[in-house]
């Protein structure tokens, strides 16, 4: 009874394995075959002309690789310092089951309100206007729980024979965190940040309040009232406002070069995911 019903179970998974993955390649096939024909040299490194209709995305990539950037530096050391104090310096209990909850409950929280809430407070109480500052926060918070839960998850499998060892040769708790934890999980680290950048590089809400505009936007000068493009923002506003069968091909095009960047992401993170789970096996 058991072997049938894990046959049962077994196949099942593997049929909704199989559709997951068929839809999920008919719809990059779909994006490939209709953008790859818009996406040239001049293509990625003209600016936009003639709303959308001509020109390039050269300063929405641009705008969407600051953001990212300013995301990865804002969410960084948050991470490194929130997986620690749960992994560490916070005894086990209810303290640090708390800490957990929160981190999958942010995890799961709807993109627009970090938007909302950036519009809030960078907006009208900092009065910074639309800046790439705070997009790049909002989304540097919006992926915090995910590089962070990577970060722990690192933590956990490491071998307890470092520790030992480390802490047989006198080392101090902030010693054993500095030379042993932080290195052995810097694999950890950066698969969670990649995976939480190629999130953040598809996100539209958090930015379209605070960092974002349409067109006018080049390399950002200051804080205040500098706002960057974006190619998430770019598909939003030509879907919506145009039917021009000329900025159909820009709009596939964009939407082809933002799905190679998530991608591309998405692949860096595949070979440290892989050593991950062969350590962990072998610890």
């Amino acid at each position: 009874m058991c072997r049938t019903t894990d046959r049962v179970v077994f196949v099942a998974a593997l049929g909704c394995a199989v559709i997951a993955c068929g839809v999920l390649l008919s719809i990059v096939a779909a994006i490939a075959i209709r953008g790859l024909p818009a996406v040239s040299w001049h293509f990625l490194t003209e600016q936009i002309r003639l709303v959308g209709a001509a020109g390039g995305i050269f300063y929405n990539l641009v705008g969407t690789l600051l953001l990212i950037a300013t995301a990865g530096a804002i969410s960084t050391p948050l991470a490194m310092g929130i997986a620690l104090t749960h992994s560490y310096y916070l005894p086990e209990g209810r303290a640090r089951r708390n800490l957990s909850l929160l981190l999958y409950a942010l995890n799961g929280t709807p993109s627009i309100l970090f938007g909302i809430a950036g519009l809030i407070i960078f907006v009208k109480y900092f009065g910074w206007g639309k800046s790439w500052l705070s997009g790049g926060i909002l989304l540097g918070f919006l992926i915090l729980p995910t590089v962070t839960v990577s970060l722990v998850e690192r933590i956990k499998v490491l071998p307890g024979k470092y520790i030992e060892a480390a802490a047989g040769l006198g080392l101090t708790r902030s010693q054993i965190v500095s030379s042993v934890v932080l290195p052995q999980s810097m694999s950890g680290l950066i698969t969670g940040l990649l995976l939480g950048l190629a999130r953040a590089a598809g996100e539209t809400a958090p930015i379209m309040f605070t960092a974002t505009i349409f067109a006018g936007a080049t390399f950002p000068a200051g804080v205040k009232e500098s706002p960057v493009l974006s190619m998430p923002y770019h598909i939003f506003i030509l879907c919506q406002d145009s039917y021009d069968p000329g900025v159909s091909a820009k709009v596939w095009g964009t939407a082809t070069v933002l799905l190679g960047l998530v991608f591309l992401l998405s692949l860096i993170v595949l070979p440290m995911r892989l050593k991950v789970h062969e350590e962990a096996k072998n610890a």
